[in-house]
């Protein structure tokens, strides 16, 4: 047999082994182990979340979302672009596959899991594919936002803070009916949302933390509000 006889044959033996374990891959199946993904991502477009919006990814270059500002250098220094090859190889084992990158996530060891994900990324990372999924009953709606915190721009007189004064490691938080609420130091957080849903007009959020109700986080729009906003008083 000749060599280029031989090499066609070994050509058509690959792609009949290639082929089934691609025609089994799942996207349903796939749209469970994307659960894991949620925490950190969503797939709306500009909805960053500890990590980018997934939006419109498949076939971009890694690291080229413009408006997200928080990429490891590692990561940024790169030239791939996703597709499944490179999605197989980061989902296996992100920091092997780019080492001291930021992901936190440890990877899917499982093979079949895996290429169920990739086939549901294939769809959701594509141009519009939040809508794309949701309409195909694939995920819900909800879902597609991950993890996105609750908006804040609506909150009532019972979140809303009029004053807050620390004294003596206890911050006394006074909300917009009256009500005043003290934390000790170590079970308020002070944080920031800065997106179109977060507090408005100046006015920070007091929102629950924990299940015992003496946690809660404290939001502002904006850091600089917090120093102006928080009263060294006793």
């Amino acid at each position: 047999m000749s060599t280029k006889f031989l090499l066609a044959g070994i050509v058509v033996v690959i792609s009949a082994a290639l082929s089934p374990a691609k025609a089994e891959s799942d996207p349903k199946r796939g749209a469970t182990v994307y659960r894991a993904c949620v925490v950190c991502h969503s797939l709306e477009p500009q909805l960053h979340l500890t990590g980018p919006s997934l939006a419109g990814l498949w076939g971009k270059k890694a690291a080229s979302v413009e408006d997200f500002p928080r990429y490891s250098k590692a990561l940024k220094a790169q030239a791939f672009i996703w597709d499944e090859t490179t999605l197989n190889a980061w989902v296996a084992n992100p920091e092997a596959f780019v080492k001291d990158n930021y992901m936190t996530f440890r990877g899917i060891k499982d093979d079949k899991a895996r290429s169920d994900l990739i086939a549901f990324l294939r769809l959701a990372l594509a141009p519009d594919g939040a809508k794309s999924v949701v309409a195909k009953d694939l995920i819900p709606e909800q879902m597609a936002r991950g993890q996105a915190p609750e908006p804040l721009d609506r909150a009532g007189p019972q979140e809303q803070v009029a004053s807050v004064r620390y004294c003596r490691n206890t911050f006394f938080v006074v909300t917009a009916d009256g009500v005043e609420r003290p934390f000790w130091e170590m079970n308020l957080r002070l944080k920031v949302d800065s997106s179109a849903t977060g507090p408005k007009g100046g006015k920070p959020v007091l929102t629950p933390s924990g299940m015992q109700g003496d946690r809660a986080s404290l939001v502002f729009s904006d850091p600089a509000q917090i120093s102006a906003f928080v009263q060294s008083k006793c």
